[in-house]
């Protein structure tokens, strides 16, 4: 069984070793979006304080008001700080509770905190309980995830996590801090959707017409999602302010920024993912059919992808369906235990906003598949046939069933 095991392991990662030039350029790219800084590093409100974590010795809850669920008042913690520079030292954090199961936590002893310790000449002055400590778990569970990925799928596991980390960074370096500085987040979201599919694209394919084509299908439904979410965005009399915590970003300082085209860009962003996959799926289709059919025409192969891109859409348009409306079950049963009309359900503009959302994420994807096979089915059938070997006289249309 081991044998067996590290042959398919050896094949797996062997037949791929002309993959790896790929990487190169992603991981420069990472390593450039690692360096470059936000503009937002040095916050003032969180200088003068250490960020660290502490242990939960003991807890006095004696000051906690209890009214059925909700808890307010304070929980004083005895702490023992486990980082920084006063690691080692005893001191009393203060948990405030504000009434909100949200927002609130309790901690009890033995728990990890993450805590603010505010100091002044070498002394603390006073220490904050945030939350529960959670980073120690969360990258021991991303570890193990990139461990089997690499593991089980070799360098496309290696390629499919690079772009993974590329995303998070691109979302937090470029597109985050552009539109807090006012540049138009419709515009900037489309560059970094672009810049996005091409990377992931030319992971999977490397650098050929596979993934132009690919490209050119993902970006040209893309395109059609954004035009339709600012249409219907002002149709529907939908208010940025929708989205969760806008206001606070307002309130914040932010308050000459166009929360509605931030709204408008957040929906072809979180439909473009799909949109990729959907892409890469119909474009391999079409290579596949052409490589077992050399001489296909190119609205054949266009045909074959659209059939290939039919069976695709149904599980595609399910898929983003759940991603957006998992996260909204709570409501929904509120929404039934109220016993509320579904006219009134339909109106709500938060209702409206993840409908418009929805739809028009699955608008971008129908459209994914006609565009991609076009490209597919021309780029690669001419590709094909310009790279023939010419036939032997055998072989030839004007020779075929003659005697030799």
């Amino acid at each position: 069984m081991g044998a067996k095991m590290l042959a398919i392991f050896k094949k797996l990662w062997g037949s791929q070793t002309a993959s790896w030039r790929v990487l190169l350029p992603g991981l420069l790219l990472t390593a450039l979006l690692l360096m470059l800084p936000t503009g937002y590093e040095g916050a003032l409100i969180y200088q003068g304080a250490d960020k660290v974590k502490a242990t939960v010795l003991s807890v006095d809850n004696s000051t906690i008001i209890s009214s059925g669920l909700i808890q307010s008042g304070e929980q004083a913690c005895t702490l023992r700080i486990e980082q920084g520079q006063f690691k080692g030292r005893q001191a009393l954090g203060v948990n405030l509770l504000s009434g909100s199961l949200e927002q609130d936590k309790m901690f009890a002893p033995g728990d990890s905190a993450l805590v603010v310790v505010s100091h002044a000449d070498g002394q603390i002055t006073s220490v904050t309980m945030i939350d529960h400590y959670r980073i120690g778990w969360e990258v021991l569970l991303a570890a193990i995830f990139a461990l089997l990925l690499i593991l089980f799928a070799g360098p496309g596991g290696l390629r499919a996590l690079l772009s993974f980390v590329i995303t998070v960074l691109s979302i937090w370096k470029i597109m985050v801090p552009a539109s807090l500085k006012g540049a138009d987040p419709i515009l900037v979201g489309l560059g970094l959707v672009a810049l996005l599919t091409i990377v992931i694209i030319v992971f999977v394919y490397g650098f050929d017409k596979r993934s132009l084509s690919a490209v050119l299908g993902s970006m040209l439904g893309t395109l059609t999602a954004c035009i339709l979410g600012i249409v219907f965005t002002g149709l529907l009399n939908i208010h940025g302010a929708v989205m969760e915590n806008s206001e606070s970003l307002l309130y914040a300082g932010y308050q000459d920024l166009n929360l509605t085209r931030i709204f408008m860009a957040s929906i072809f962003i979180g439909a473009a993912g799909a949109m990729i996959d959907l892409s890469v799926d119909i474009t391999s289709g079409i290579c596949e059919v052409v490589r077992k059919k050399p001489g296909i025409r190119p609205w054949e192969a266009v045909g074959s992808g659209i059939r290939i891109g039919q069976a695709a859409m149904g599980t595609m348009t399910t898929t983003l369906l759940l991603a957006y409306s998992g996260g909204y079950m709570a409501q929904l049963m509120v929404f039934m235990a109220q016993g509320t009309p579904l006219v009134n359900i339909f109106n709500y503009k938060y209702v409206a906003s993840e409908l418009l959302q929805t739809l028009v994420g699955c608008f971008g994807l129908v459209t994914v598949a006609p565009f991609t096979a076009i490209a597919a089915g021309f780029l690669l059938t001419r590709s094909t046939a310009s790279h023939r070997p010419p036939a032997s006289p055998e072989n030839r249309p004007e020779t075929a069933g003659q005697e030799v």
